[in-house]
């Protein structure tokens, strides 16, 4: 008797570990993984440079690179591209030189462009906007 349950024992145990481990090996991967660099440029669009005047009355020329989270984002987003130019423009005439300096205000520009672009997309979402070229005077 000793030695069958000492077997049925033994079995749940082995049982109980295979289990773990193919629960840890195929569960456990649930980690978004970044995208390849490859990736972001297949569903990255440019904004070519505007130039456009500040609420202070400085001027400023500025590009950006738009990152979606898809091809098909990109493709709504590039047939958009006069709406993005005008929320460009909209949220420019809004700042003043003083908020450019150091990269707060640049950030909070990439921050409110993103929110206002992901409000327009139907096909998906804009992840980042980069700036590329950056001229205030």
């Amino acid at each position: 008797m000793l030695k069958i349950m000492l077997i049925v024992m033994g079995v749940i145990t082995l049982v109980s570990v295979v289990a773990l481990v193919v629960v840890m090996k195929f569960m456990g991967n649930d980690e978004p993984k970044e995208p390849s660099v490859d990736e972001i440029v297949a569903s990255s669009f440019d904004v070519p440079e505007i130039m456009t005047n500040l609420m202070d009355g400085s001027f400023i020329k500025i590009a950006f690179k738009i990152q979606t989270d898809s091809e098909k984002a990109k493709e709504e987003a590039e047939k958009r591209d006069f709406q993005i130019k005008n929320i460009i423009i909209e949220e420019l005439s809004e700042m003043t030189a003083e908020q450019f300096k150091g990269k707060q205000g640049k950030l909070l520009l990439e921050k409110k462009l993103r929110e206002r672009i992901n409000e327009l997309m139907q096909e998906g979402k804009v992840e980042k906007i980069y700036i590329t070229s950056f001229i205030l005077q």
